[in-house]
């Protein structure tokens, strides 16, 4: 990815002055580490007549799908190739537009304490992108910056310049010219609209994304002709966030037009009145559907399959009506911290006499785990290589035969709705592999048949209406009659 921005100057106000506002110093390359990559910043010239200082980001697309395993996607292998064989390096989309945000942050903001005089002067800026994806074609690349004051040049690339006949590609090779934009308004467009074009993120939408929007189209975004249209492809179609951006950029056009401030005219609700309490975090919100599942169950005596450090066993501690928790894990070193967590060395006999941890692998069958009225499987299944997933099965659904078996797993759908979260990256590192809820379903119904229990599917945190919730539950009953259909 390469994006250049280039001034002119003079003798009394030399072109070299960009240097100052972007924190860079023109006789000096520089590098910066990223997430996905190295940026570096160097200037092919700098003179007092003409400075270019040229944004080249280096992707390692190799090593993104590498720190994510490629098991993000279910370990689809159409999917693991895409992860591979794509874009990224080559073409100006949200990887370059966030790079531009992290190296040039105090210039977009127009900071610059040392000669802050040159932050609100307008510049001479030619911006030039090579290669930037444009889904909507050179017009629409016209329709993005021709309003906020750019000559734009938008040549579109062909697909083959050996074979004309292909046609073009979507992708356009970019030039902006502007004289009566400062760097920092330049800065803002680019970091807004290079991801529209590209209508993709390369990380996950969340409700952040709004503020950065307001924050960077502040000043020129509200009265933009193709406001609806960036709002929506920013936010990633996203419809709750689009409507809540749009909310917002109106009563700033509406106090823009009273002279007023958005304060004054969004004043209905007391500011006490609107504050919210956080949702619980999603561990917690597993948990209590969770234990809401073996209550109803009428389940007794409990198996944590895969325990951990021993947070859901603690829980069912707490609830007289669970008589026998056995907290199951392979890990010693997991176990241990759970025996800390439930302080057993302190426990009171009659307290400790319900609790008892075991190590044990769920890839074998153990005769120790038959008889009880119910099994928990929380963000288990995940972590096993999808080829000992039959063995887990008949250890749990074919020796043990609980009553009641719980299932939760995350649903990889809802990926998208995590911006910390970079595509292509499974939620852990250690996952093997995350289902989509059609994979879940299907492979939770064939363990039913299989075995002779019935299942039903639950939601966990947030159902999304456009791709479910974070997390997905399935419920086996063995007291359900077979023929009974699945949910």
């Amino acid at each position: 990815m390469f994006l250049t921005i280039s001034t002119t100057g003079s003798a009394q106000r030399p072109a070299t002055d960009l240097g100052h506002l972007l924190h860079k110093h023109p006789e000096k390359a520089q590098a910066f580490s990223t997430s996905y990559g190295t940026a570096h910043v160097l200037y092919p010239e700098a003179d007092a007549e003409r400075c270019t200082a040229a944004l080249l980001l280096e992707v390692d697309a190799v090593a993104l799908v590498r720190r994510g395993k490629g098991k993000g996607r279910g370990g689809a292998p159409d999917a693991a190739l895409a992860q591979y064989v794509n874009d990224r390096p080559y073409a100006a989309s949200s990887l370059l537009a966030v790079a531009l945000g992290a190296v040039f942050s105090s210039a977009m903001r127009g900071v610059c304490t040392a000669r802050p005089e040159l932050v609100g002067a307008p510049l001479p800026l030619r911006v030039e992108v090579p290669v930037l994806p444009a889904r909507g074609g050179a017009d629409l690349v016209r329709r993005l910056f021709e309003p906020l004051g750019w000559t734009v040049t938008a040549e579109p690339v062909p697909l083959d310049t050996e074979f004309p006949d292909w046609g073009d590609s979507r992708y356009v090779r970019l030039t902006l010219e502007a004289g009566t934009l400062t760097l920092a308004e330049a800065l803002r467009h680019l970091y807004v609209l290079l991801p529209v074009l590209d209508d993709a993120k390369h990380y996950w939408v969340s409700s952040d994304e709004v503020d950065k929007l307001l924050r960077s189209g502040d000043g020129w975004l509200p009265d933009h002709p193709e406001r609806e249209l960036i709002t929506r492809r920013y936010l990633s179609h996203r419809w709750s966030l689009t409507r809540q951006a749009t909310e917002r950029l109106e009563l700033v056009r509406l106090a823009e037009a009273d002279d007023t401030e958005v304060d004054d005219l969004d004043n209905a609700v007391e500011p006490e009145a609107e504050q919210e309490e956080r949702p619980a975090p999603l561990a917690v919100q597993r948990r209590e559907a969770i234990l809401s599942v073996l209550r109803a169950s009428g389940a007794a005596r409990v198996l944590d399959l895969g325990c951990g450090q021993g947070h859901l066993v603690q829980a069912l501690l707490k609830d007289p009506a669970f008589t026998e928790v056995i907290g199951v894990d392979v890990s010693i070193r997991a176990l241990t911290i759970a025996s800390r967590r439930l302080k057993l060395d302190r426990m009171g006999e009659r307290q400790a006499s319900r609790v008892t941890l075991l190590q044990g692998s769920l890839a074998y069958t153990d005769k120790r785990l038959k008889g009880y009225d119910a099994a928990v499987l929380s963000e288990v299944i995940e972590h096993l290589d999808l080829p000992r997933l039959p063995a887990l099965e008949y250890a749990v659904f074919g020796s043990a035969r609980p009553r009641t078996v719980c299932v939760t797993t995350p649903n990889v759908e809802y990926n998208v709705r995590w911006e910390s979260l970079p595509a292509g990256h499974a939620r852990h590192g250690d996952h093997r592999f995350e289902w989509t809820r059609e994979e879940f379903r299907g492979w939770a119904r064939t363990v039913a048949e299989r075995h002779g229990y019935a299942v039903e599917f639950l939601p966990v945190g947030p159902d999304d209406p456009e791709v479910g919730p974070p997390t997905q539950m399935a419920v086996f009953r063995l007291d359900t009659p077979k023929e009974a259909k699945a949910a």
